[in-house]
């Protein structure tokens, strides 16, 4: 039988356990007593392991069976009340959402974390350690999943009516492993066993078709026939507000066979896949976040992916719709746009466009004009990107074969598009080429999804003001000139519980205590009362205890992961994030070369002046991106010589840092000093990571791009470190780089000349450094600018050193950051988005 360590040190077996606490079920319980009871309750009778387990695993699926409890009446109260109210609802939809872990999020927002930390304790368990257990949900991969998650949490916190809808991944992106030759990847395993924070809902199914043909009726109406037919069934997760009853919920969507669509014929006859073909069809579709797209089947899968989602959404939001409406006698589907808004979260759902236009004309039975009305008023987009890879471009084939009566709409909507235009701005006729949304190109036609997305929806919007600002006057700058109203600016925010208040409880126990108020928790613009105190010495000591816990914490956490030891009284210097070319981990590590060289060329003395360091870069390389690839393998090679060098490795150390998370990051962030948001400008649309790390007093060393231009503004010019070139000289750099005018400087030539010389091993590194040389071509001219910014990026760091050499002036710098932080709460961007976009109101559980 199991025994379990207790905090005093004594041990327990299971049985102790069990016949000291009742197993009882108690599921509003917020006494430690009456939860340890639910707990032991949940673990006797809401068992998912052999009896008699009760270590720390189990005790996790039971605490969180326990907490969910409390969800599900919340959410349930939630649900009635906005049936009763039947408010203007908003349906989120993003290919992804980046969760992090559940529990100490929930336990967090529902206030109980020390009842339950007590309740755990009588059971012979630690929080932290029973924490441990839980797995992130592998549902996303970069900003654009956690911004979504950020988002839903706000949403709740301010007691909006909202929903979000995504999809269930059962294997993630991949889990990041670093070995020998570089990055490797596995299927993430967050659903081997199952998830506790899921309910499956088995009367939401939805029908979504895939191939076909499109049929006219002999009265003209077109119906979409035949082809594959998948079932949509509904998982949701509960996602609970602050310290409010509101708990709101994310849907996720699985695909399923039925059992009608097994052949059992087949199977007795040996023919085992086809028998099961469908099935396993439907598998593939939520099997991966973003599946490898070089082949026309993998083409076909993101775009089957897209499109599951958007339907399943749309016949969920209708059917809501006419739920609350109650009969069908009053329907009036002009009021459609004022019950619901639905926001595109990127190009990625784009589809919900055209599936909306078909429900609405050949399943309601509407006029186009009267569709096409509801469909633009109910519709936005926001823009995530001004990268033109990541613009959304599907070949019309693909299209025309999986969605055929999809083309037909969107083809209606090109062409009224297109006699708008000549009807009303002559002027703009010669650039209907590229204002259309089909690109038919006869060597390679395309249907553009952002085209598509502008033209369709009643309000389109950047996630910075640099990004809102490049997309009106450059990327969208004709389409401004039709619909001058349609855009808007909404800066990107996060929110405040989980990156602040419960990642760094030190830290936010020391707002708290010197705001006299722990308000700031949901109103951030309250932390503008620490820039009085950034001087006062009790509160910098107080504050470089807390960011050296942090640091502890994170050390710990390095050496237990990728068994190097670094030493918390270094400079923390770290950038997590996609590794990717315009992110420029390429400069970092460059940079970190340059410095090791340096620092070998010193005498023991010299190098005792310098400030010692330890950069951290973390993220994951898409597993196709052969130089983000490279850039991983060069940091981690980089790492391997520089630490276990005795005449440096106490001056400055390297790490990769792997399978970088929202977990992962909720260590990093706390922990770090000085990080690195250095993109090319104008390339990052707004970056959420940095307001993260200045929220927890972390400085930024970056470039003037996406937010990093609004965090300066709040922060204090003072408290940034800038370099780099801004967006609008970027465009005649690259040409000047053309023409051959550009002059790299020694430093550049050193670093680069110090990897190919074999200083980091035999690894070929030529092809990465190649894509920093000559003037142009494809992979070639350096078109993210590394070269350019490598000088002032080194003269910047050299600042670095030289503030973190004076403790006060780098601690009220790290004071004044975290004061500064409070637009960037996403209850301020959820709040601008409810009235200026949504039009939605708070509708509060009583």
């Amino acid at each position: 039988m199991a025994a379990t360590a207790k905090p005093n040190g004594k041990s327990i077996t299971d049985s102790d356990i069990s016949s000291k606490i009742p197993a009882t079920a108690n599921p509003l319980a917020e006494e430690p007593s009456q939860i340890a009871s639910n707990i032991n309750y949940h673990a006797k009778f809401s068992p998912h392991f052999s009896p008699f387990k009760f270590q720390p695993e189990q005790a996790y699926y039971a605490t969180a069976d326990s907490v969910r409890d409390r969800l599900i009446q919340q959410w349930n109260e939630t649900y009635l009340h906005f049936h009763k109210k039947n408010p203007k609802q908003t349906y989120y939809l993003s290919m992804e959402y980046l969760q992090g872990r559940a529990l100490t999020n929930a336990i967090g927002n529902l206030n109980v974390q020390k009842a339950y930390a007590d309740a755990l304790n009588k059971l012979g368990h630690d929080l932290e350690e029973i924490r441990e257990q839980e797995k992130d949900a592998a549902l996303g991969n970069g900003g654009l999943g956690r911004l979504a998650s950020c988002f839903l949490d706000s949403m709740a916190t301010l007691n909006l009516p909202a929903w979000g809808y995504g999809l269930r991944y059962r294997y993630g992106l991949f889990k990041q492993r670093i070995a020998k030759d570089g990055q490797e990847e596995t299927a993430e395993d967050w659903l081997e066993k199952f998830s506790p924070w899921e309910v499956v809902r088995h009367d939401v199914v939805y029908p979504v078709r895939f191939f076909g043909r499109v049929h006219v009726n002999p009265d003209g109406l077109r119906k979409w026939v035949e082809g594959e037919v998948l079932q949509a069934l509904a998982y949701d997760v509960p996602i609970p507000g602050y310290k409010t009853k509101n708990t709101i919920s994310l849907r996720l969507w699985e695909a399923k066979a039925s059992a009608e669509d097994f052949n059992l014929f087949q199977f007795n006859d040996g023919q085992y896949e086809s028998a099961a073909q469908l099935h396993s069809r439907a598998q593939q579709i939520c099997a991966v976040l973003y599946p490898g797209d070089a082949t026309e089947d993998g083409k076909l899968l993101r775009l089957k992916q897209q499109f599951f989602l958007c339907s399943a959404s749309l016949q969920d939001i209708i059917f809501r719709f006419k739920e609350r409406k109650g009969s069908t006698a009053s329907l009036q589907w002009s009021e459609f746009p004022t019950k619901v808004a639905v926001q595109l979260n990127d190009t990625h759902p784009t589809l919900a466009i055209p599936e909306l236009m078909r429900l609405l004309l050949d399943e309601e039975g509407l006029g186009w004009d009267e569709a096409w009305a509801v469909t633009t008023r109910t519709i936005a987009y926001t823009n995530h990107t001004v990268l033109p890879e990541a613009l959304e471009k599907w070949s019309q084939p693909v299209m025309w074969k999986l969605l055929p009566r999809h083309m037909e709409i969107i083809e209606e909507i090109d062409k009224r598009f297109i006699a708008t235009v000549h009807a009303t701005r002559t002027d703009l006729v010669s650039q209907i080429p590229s204002l259309c949304i089909l690109d038919n190109n006869p060597q390679k036609p395309v249907v553009r999804m952002a085209n598509l997305c502008v033209v369709s929806a009643h309000t389109v919007n950047g996630v910075a003001q640099l990004h809102s600002d490049i997309l009106k006057n450059e990327l969208f700058v004709d389409y401004v000139s039709i619909w001058p109203s349609k855009f808007q600016n909404k800066t990107n925010g996060i929110t405040p519980r989980r990156w602040l208040r419960f990642c760094s409880p030190e830290l936010s126990n020391i707002i708290t205590k010197w705001l006299k108020t722990d308000q700031w928790v949901t109103n951030l613009d309250l932390l503008t009362g620490l820039r009085k105190f950034a001087d006062d010495s009790k509160l910098q000591e107080e504050w470089a205890s807390a960011k050296l816990a942090n640091k502890k914490r994170l050390a710990q956490y390095i050496e237990h992961t990728t068994g190097v030891q670094v030493d918390p009284s270094t400079l923390f210097d770290i950038q997590v994030k996609r590794i990717h070319e315009y992110k420029r981990q390429l400069l970092n590590i460059l940079g970190a070369v340059y410095r090791y060289k340096k620092l070998k060329e010193m005498s023991p003395e010299e190098r005792k002046k310098t400030t010692p360091r330890t950069i951290m870069i973390g993220g994951k390389a898409f597993a196709t991106y052969t130089n983000a690839k490279r850039i991983v393998k060069l940091v981690d090679d980089v790492g391997a010589v520089v630490n276990k060098d005795p005449e440096v490795n106490t001056h400055l150390k390297v790490v990769f840092v792997p399978n970088y998370n929202v977990s992962v990051a909720e260590l990093l962030i706390p922990g770090s000093e000085l990080s690195q948001h250095i993109s090319t400008a104008g390339m990052e649309a707004s970056g959420t990571s940095n307001m993260k790390f200045a929220l927890n007093g972390c400085l930024i060393i970056g470039t003037l791009d996406g937010a990093n231009v609004e965090i300066r503004e709040e922060i204090g010019e003072d408290n940034f470190f800038l370099f780099g070139a801004t967006a609008d000289e970027v465009p005649k750099l690259r040409k000047d780089r053309e023409n051959g005018l550009f002059k790299p400087d020694p430093r550049f030539e050193e670093a680069k000349q110090f990897v190919r010389g074999g200083a980091f091993g035999s690894y070929d590194y030529n092809p990465l450094l190649d894509s920093l040389e000559g003037n142009t071509g494809y992979g070639r001219g350096d078109y993210f600018l590394v070269g350019h910014d490598f000088p002032q990026y080194l003269d910047a760091q050299e600042k670095v050193d030289e503030a973190y050499k004076d403790r006060k002036k780098w601690l009220k710098m790290s004071i004044l950051s975290t004061a500064g932080s409070g637009k960037f709460s996403s209850d301020r961007t959820i709040a601008q988005y409810a009235k200026e976009i949504w039009n939605i109101e708070e509708c509060r559980v009583p």
